[in-house]
């Protein structure tokens, strides 16, 4: 099976996006194939790895966006899939192995528009969809929203493992506090549909402190985080061997040139092949390491 993890803070604005983009392209260059799946309705993810002419022909027609497999629900997962979604000017392939489930700005419309059969939730439709593809896939990630709403719910529902991004700030704190709560109440609900084949339902098993800037202390906060993990640790909660991960994410200049480049870090730093250079692509690389050791 393909290692799933969703990536999600009841707090917005901790940089999940860029997080989870470079991640993926670090899990790639590590040699491992990668599907991401883009469930938060802002679309960042998506306009980031298409760029916005590609992504603008998805989000004006609605089609290719994965709420068709929900609204009109003639389309699947199989058919959406933008594989070795990273081109270059000729339409070169930049990052091959790195694949991209879309999503526009209809994904919206899944939260109150869209009635569906109750005795299918869309969480169900799209694991079931996605469990036919997954076999192509060493981690499939699940980009999605600071809630557990219908869209959050297909991330969730479909991963085993959670990662959670925050910023040295007692609001990331709150977040994940919410989180845990949320997503007790989110397995219960679902329960009934679950199968041993999907494997556990999603719990906490990481939290990465990202977007750190310059000079900033973060270790009373990266405290208060660790005392909170393990209070959910001990009253199992969380996993049992979740973690506040050594490596932390820097804020880098180069990461914001990254979305506007429409790249991923590792595709546009001049370090980026260099191990040992102290910059934000080894903060990335360092972190999908112990992902990787942590399964």
């Amino acid at each position: 099976m393909a290692r799933k993890i969703a990536f999600i803070n009841y707090k917005g604005g901790v940089g999940k996006t860029s997080l989870i983009v470079n991640t993926a392209a670090a899990f790639v260059k590590a040699g491992k194939r990668v599907l991401l799946c883009d469930f938060d309705t802002q679309s960042n993810a998506s306009i980031w790895l298409l760029k916005l002419d590609r992504w603008n022909k998805i989000n004006s027609s609605g089609e290719g966006a994965v709420y068709s497999i929900f609204e009109p629900g003639k389309s699947h997962i199989k058919d959406l899939i933008i594989r070795d979604v990273i081109e270059g000017k000729s339409g070169e392939r930049l990052l091959p192995g790195l694949d991209l489930l879309p999503t526009a700005f209809n994904l919206v419309d899944l939260e109150n528009e869209y009635t569906g059969d109750p005795k299918r939730p869309p969480y169900l439709v799209f694991q079931e969809q996605l469990a036919l593809v997954e076999p192509n896939y060493d981690f499939i990630l699940f980009d999605c929203p600071p809630n557990i709403l219908r869209a959050s719910q297909c991330g969730i529902f479909a991963a085993n493992e959670i990662c959670v991004p925050a910023n040295p700030d007692a609001l990331s704190l709150i977040g994940f506090t919410l989180l845990v709560e949320k997503l007790q109440k989110f397995h219960m609900l679902s329960a009934s549909f679950r199968r041993a084949s999907m494997g556990p339902p999603a719990q906490v098993h990481s939290i990465v402190f990202n977007a750190i800037k310059t000079g900033v202390d973060i270790e009373v906060p990266k405290m208060r985080m660790q005392l909170r993990l393990n209070q959910f640790r001990a009253a199992k909660r969380v996993a049992a061997n979740a973690k506040i991960l050594d490596a932390q994410i820097r804020d880098a200049m180069v990461v914001r040139r990254a979305v506007t480049l429409g790249l991923p870090v590792v595709l546009i730093s001049q370090d980026a092949a260099d191990p040992s250079q102290d910059n934000v692509v080894n903060d990335y690389r360092r972190m999908t390491l112990e992902l990787l050791q942590q399964a």
